[in-house]
């Protein structure tokens, strides 16, 4: 086997070279593509064994529910041990052994894991606004929200706090447009309505406290094998946009958290992105130029970044570009456009003079891959036609009852289950409603303890400028002769609410702002 390296398989003539990812340049990240039913999920599965070996972290996505086998050891009752230990024999690999690796589950909807979450301030505007489907002019009115919230010290930690500090702005949206510009109530109530349905996608399991340490991910076990960290996303992928949006704010903060070390012997994490076109489809220029800075710099972090999808051109090319290490899986070419995919996936890489690149794409079997490493001072390796190792842990889901002990004993069991609730924009939000209601029926009742002179007196246009004509300021108090007494009541009663009416509205709307919450 090859030293300081995942060996992933062997290549040459009779796939007994072995094939190897240096972990000195793991962190130049990577590509794992190949049409559906090829072999890609396997892939991930040996290089998350590989790399928690070498004691290195790692976080993946488990998007069909079999990457929980990774907690439990291969059997030789499987059906398929005759096949791997075939291949191991074929491929050299002489110290092939099943085993299990220490697994954490995560979970955003808190079902099949620990759950997991951030706040929707460390979120940011950017996210949210790609999260929701937002237009321009609502990200805007987004942006207003999240300054807002510093400059008033009003904490955004989950979803209530936004969607009250977003009724708040509109209150005061005639004051707040004269210094950040139009604030339209129905710009404001698209993203309320876009709020409704992200709650209703399990968006609000995700925003809250205690968020999640990077530590936790970034954890090793007794023996110092790197905890493979595991997000159950099978559900999740029912909402495309919030498991994108998750994950690129993962990928976000340990870019932004985790300090500069160079070029170290081994990554500190490997982060898996599976289904990587669902960040790409449709993304802002502005989100793409983010990851595409996220890519080009989070490896002086320490961390390596790895591509999951079924065709090269999922990933734009400024990215592709920074993937040296490389998995191809079979690629189907039954159209034009297939056909041209396929042709400019070959071309990206260094020819090997055995074998056409683009015909070995097309041709390699299930459990075989086109493959092209990082070698000595980052030059890519030439292709190789590679047969890829059988897995040491389960191949396929773990039970559920040995899912349910694992997230039971695991380091960090108890530490995210209970969700706090401390004081924050909503909270302070409502504490000032209600101060002010209580400000407003006091007043009220001041004036109801007064005389009905002193009321009308309060209630009265003061001026203090000369006097004008006897026909105009006589007329304005005074009750006509021949007003009937209905319709001097009526005026009566018009001039005693015209003081303070206004006030009980105040009261009512502040009153029930927060109410039914």
């Amino acid at each position: 086997m090859l030293e300081n390296s995942v060996f992933i398989g062997g290549g040459g003539e009779d796939y007994g070279t072995p094939q190897g990812l240096r972990l000195d340049y793991a962190n130049r990240h990577g590509l794992v593509a190949g049409a559906t039913g090829t072999g890609k999920t396997v892939t991930l599965q040996i290089l998350a064994e590989g790399f928690s070996a070498a004691g290195v972290p790692v976080f993946l996505s488990d998007v069909k529910g079999d990457l929980s086998g990774l907690a439990a050891a291969g059997s030789e009752t499987f059906k398929l041990h005759d096949a791997f230990t075939s291949r191991a024999e074929k491929i050299g690999f002489d110290s092939y052994s099943y085993d299990a690796f220490p697994v954490t589950f995560w979970d955003l909807l808190g079902e099949q894991g620990h759950p997991v979450r951030t706040t929707v301030a460390e979120m940011g505007p950017l996210l949210l606004a790609r999260l929701m489907e937002l237009s321009e002019a609502q990200e805007g009115i987004l942006n207003i929200a999240f300054r807002l919230a510093d400059e008033e010290g009003l904490p955004l930690l989950d979803l209530k706090d936004l969607q009250a500090l977003l009724v708040w702005l509109g209150e005061n949206r005639t004051e707040l447009s004269l210094r950040y510009g139009n604030i339209s109530v129905s710009s404001i109530g698209a993203i309320q309505r876009r709020l409704l349905v992200l709650e209703n996608q399990g968006g609000s399991n995700l925003f809250g406290e205690p968020a999640l340490e990077l530590s936790d991910i970034m954890a090793t076990d007794a023996d110092g094998r790197g905890r493979i960290n595991i997000l159950a996303a099978d559900k999740l992928m029912g909402s495309p946009r919030l498991y994108a949006t998750f994950l690129l704010w993962l990928l976000s903060e340990l870019f932004e958290e985790l300090p500069e070390v160079g070029d170290p012997d081994k990554p500190r994490l490997v982060f898996f992105f599976d289904e990587a076109h669902l960040l790409f489809d449709d993304a802002p220029k502005a989100l793409i130029d983010k990851v595409e800075q996220v890519a080009r710099l989070i490896r002086s972090k320490g961390v390596g970044v790895y591509f999951i999808t079924q065709n090269p051109a999922d990933v734009p090319e400024d990215i592709l570009g920074q993937l040296g290490n490389r998995v191809q899986h079979a690629l189907r070419a039954f159209t034009a456009k297939d056909r041209r995919a396929l042709k400019l996936a070959a071309e990206t890489y260094r020819e090997n003079p055995r074998f056409s690149t683009e015909e070995a794409i097309r041709e390699v079997g299930v459990g075989e891959a086109v493959t092209s490493m990082l070698e000595r001072k980052g030059i890519p390796g030439v292709v190789e036609r590679t047969l890829i190792r059988p897995p040491s842990s389960q191949l396929g889901p773990l039970d559920t009852a040995l899912r349910r002990k694992h997230i039971a004993t695991s380091p960090i069991a108890g530490k995210y289950e209970a969700l706090l609730d401390r004081e924050s924009a909503y909270e302070i939000l409502k504490k000032r409603a209600e101060e002010a209601a209580a400000e407003a029926a006091r007043v009220e009742e001041q004036e109801d303890e007064m005389p009905m002179a002193q009321r009308e007196f309060n209630a009265a246009r003061r001026y203090s400028g000369a006097r004008v004509s006897r026909s105009s300021s006589r007329n304005t108090l005074r009750v006509k002769a021949d007003d009937t007494y209905g319709e001097a009541l009526t005026k009566m009663v018009v001039k005693e609410l015209s003081g303070t009416t206004g006030r009980r509205i105040v009261r009512g709307i502040l009153g029930g702002l927060f109410k039914g919450r």
